[in-house]
């Protein structure tokens, strides 16, 4: 089944594939392409490029530097961006705070953080998770009080990503401990170089350093960094994790792994044949390309029925779920190709061990993909209730 398009889109599509030709340097794309770390200076370079050709902000409101794009184009945008592939915007700066910021912050906020988003002045991180409220997200602990012109917070979050490059952090803090659990939350802003803030890493699976721990003790922040109203902060969390869970489902991602898939099978051989012509392995590649054209169709769905609503749709659960099936998939497929040469990884000897080395950590490193975001039990729990009213 082939997926029809305007002309205008198809069109709209070659001139992101020129955009990102033109644009993309060859050594982000080399490490993109076999699964590498890129580094924090090359994501900023390339965000910084993408702003200044008006893109970086694209989903957000045309006064706030979004594009007006329609929902099919920005569907197009970011899956031309992860099959290409090159770093989609900054997901906690663009598609998270910022929207708080401009939907719920006064106009003082507006006009000092937004533009900063945009252009990479802040790397920006989440302070949601805890240690014993994770998919509770309701159940967290970290406290902050009122002193004066002074929040006063304590209090520990964990699995924050990409907090050793960040210098701002969004923070669930409790304000009311007296209210129940979905009440008395406020979304606090702050700097993460402010006293009191510690940030321990968190090693993964596969050897990677994404995550952290980050403990605030006595940390002081002007009562203006605020965002909306106190107590309110369950509402705009709420509408932050909406926001997400659309995007959340990384089409292009699976279809850029079935692609490279399809190629280094061509050429690696098993049993003196080369290995798309196993029939058991060609049928569990057919397998994921059926479901992942059956995700982007639904996802396709999704993204026209919030076209014309504009609010995410609580269906988008399901595209978190399945999308997470899909990649999962792709990397356990590259894992089954190259078998017991998946063993041997060492970051720094990757040169000798040509593209395998980066397979087995990426296939470690995607079982994350089915929890964060809301773990799939959060998201059946979501559309039992949201969609099918039980």
């Amino acid at each position: 089944m082939d997926l029809v398009f305007t002309e205008e889109e198809q069109a709209f599509r070659e001139e992101v594939r020129q955009f990102l030709r033109d644009n993309v340097s060859p050594q982000m794309r080399h490490k993109m392409v076999e699964g590498r770390h890129v580094s924090k200076q090359e994501m900023v370079t390339w965000w910084r490029i993408l702003n200044k050709k008006g893109w970086n902000v694209s989903s957000w409101p045309k006064e706030y530097g979004g594009t007006g794009w329609s929902s099919v184009q920005h569907y197009i945008f970011r899956e031309e961006l992860q099959m290409y592939p090159a770093p989609t915007p900054l997901a906690f700066g663009v598609g998270m705070v910022g929207p708080v910021i401009y939907t719920f912050g006064n106009e003082a906020q507006k006009k000092y953080y937004l533009p900063r988003i945009a252009n990479v002045d802040d790397w920006w991180c989440q302070g949601f998770s805890e240690p014993g409220a994770g998919s509770d997200l309701a159940s967290l602990t970290t406290k902050a009080q009122r002193r004066g012109g002074k929040w006063i917070i304590n209090g520990q979050k964990t699995w924050t990503t990409y907090a050793q490059h960040a210098n701002m952090i969004f923070c669930l803090c409790r304000t009311d401990p007296s209210a129940k659990k979905q009440m008395g939350i406020s979304f606090i802003v702050f700097a993460l170089d402010s006293k009191g803030v510690t940030v321990r890493p968190i090693q993964t699976i596969d050897g990677g350093y994404e995550i952290n721990e980050v403990f605030f003790d006595d940390v002081k922040v002007p009562c203006e960094n605020l965002i909306g109203e106190e107590n309110k902060g369950w509402d705009y969390a709420k509408f932050l994790l909406g926001n997400e869970r659309t995007g959340i489902a990384r089409v292009g991602v699976s279809k850029e792994r079935i692609r490279h898939i399809k190629e280094l099978a061509s050429s690696f051989e098993s049993d003196g044949r080369p290995l798309i012509e196993d029939r058991t392995f060609r049928e569990k590649l057919a397998i994921s390309e059926i479901e992942l054209k059956a995700l982007e169709l639904t996802q396709l769905r999704i993204v026209t029925a919030e076209g014309k609503h504009g609010k995410p749709n609580p269906v988008s659960s399901m595209l978190k779920m399945k999308g997470a099936q899909s990649q999962q998939a792709a990397t356990e497929l590259l894992m089954e190709m190259i078998g017991p040469f998946a063993a041997p990884y060492d970051e720094h000897s990757h040169e000798a061990m040509g593209w395998t080395a980066q397979i087995a950590p990426s296939y470690f490193n995607n079982r994350k993909v089915s929890i964060y975001g809301g773990s799939d039990e959060i998201q059946r729990n979501i559309i039992a209730k949201a969609v099918l009213g039980l």
